[in-house]
């Protein structure tokens, strides 16, 4: 059934501005697309997709706060070791030291000269223990008892690393601050307290060691999961530019022949002029 002609209702003017309006909407879309990057660039482009991914961005900053916690407390671990290592090697000069001023054949002056020596390596000791600090914690000074790092996004996991006091006239460093080896005696008895000193601050290290670790590997971990995330958001909401490309041509392409069927219908009604 065709359609009259009636300059009050232009049926096919209409129908091209309901098309070209259409075209026009999705080329404002996809002009959207190619300038964000992104097919979901806000909840007015779809509610639940957007959703998704904003929780999932709240997940990945969270483990980026997790991974900074964790690379902070490994650092400190490892400023720990770092000292502890330094007292090994101190606690190992010191006992040569000690073992030479045993001996009982040692005239006064060499006795005083390997005194002074030990106590200037036994003040080092004091010193390297109080330097030790990353971040505001000294895991080897007796100021603390743990570090403790976040290990998921919701802060509830946590990973702690005890601390290894290794201050001197301690338990594991059992050589008194103020001792000496001023006399053959107490150069022997030294020599053995500076041996348990050494397998204690060995064994310190090796705890520490482990806490390290832990940390690195919940850091990788946390890296790892972080960019798997990261993937997803970008599958859900990322645009295929390639796509989007060749959906733009066609969308000019369909604007001007939508402006050229308007045109058209628009000079329809002047036809009736030409009836009188």
């Amino acid at each position: 059934m065709s359609s009259g002609l009636s300059v009050n209702t232009n049926t096919g003017a209409m129908t091209a501005l309901e098309y070209l309006n259409n075209t026009n909407s999705q080329l404002n879309t996809v002009q959207n697309a190619i300038t964000t990057g992104e097919t979901v660039s806000g909840p007015q482009g779809n509610g639940a997709t957007f959703a998704i991914a904003q929780n999932m961005r709240g997940d990945v900053a969270g483990y980026t706060a997790v991974s900074d916690s964790l690379n902070r407390g490994m650092s400190t671990v490892d400023v720990a070791m770092s000292a502890g290592q330094s007292i090994s090697d101190l606690l190992i000069q010191m006992k040569q030291t000690a073992l030479s001023a045993s001996d009982q054949s040692l005239d006064t002056a060499s006795r005083q000269a390997l005194n002074s020596n030990f106590t200037a390596l036994r003040d080092q000791i004091a010193s390297v223990v109080q330097n030790a600090q990353f971040n505001g914690f000294n895991l080897i000074n007796g100021s603390t008892t743990q570090i403790t790092a976040l290990a998921s996004a919701d802060g509830t996991h946590r990973i702690t690393v005890a601390a290894e006091n290794m201050s001197l006239s301690g338990s594991i460093v059992s050589v008194s601050s103020t001792g000496t080896i001023s006399t053959q005696s107490k150069a022997s008895t030294m020599v053995g307290t500076i041996e348990s000193s050494l397998v204690n601050v060995d064994s310190a290290l090796s705890k520490l060691s482990s806490g390290s670790a832990k940390f690195s590997i919940q850091s990788n971990f946390v890296s790892q999961l972080s960019d798997a995330l990261t993937t997803g958001i970008g599958n859900l909401v990322d645009a295929n530019m390639a796509t989007e490309s060749a959906m733009l041509t066609s969308l000019q392409t369909k604007q001007q022949l939508g402006v050229q069927a308007l045109s058209i219908a628009n000079q329809a009604p002047s036809i009736a002029l030409k009836l009188f």
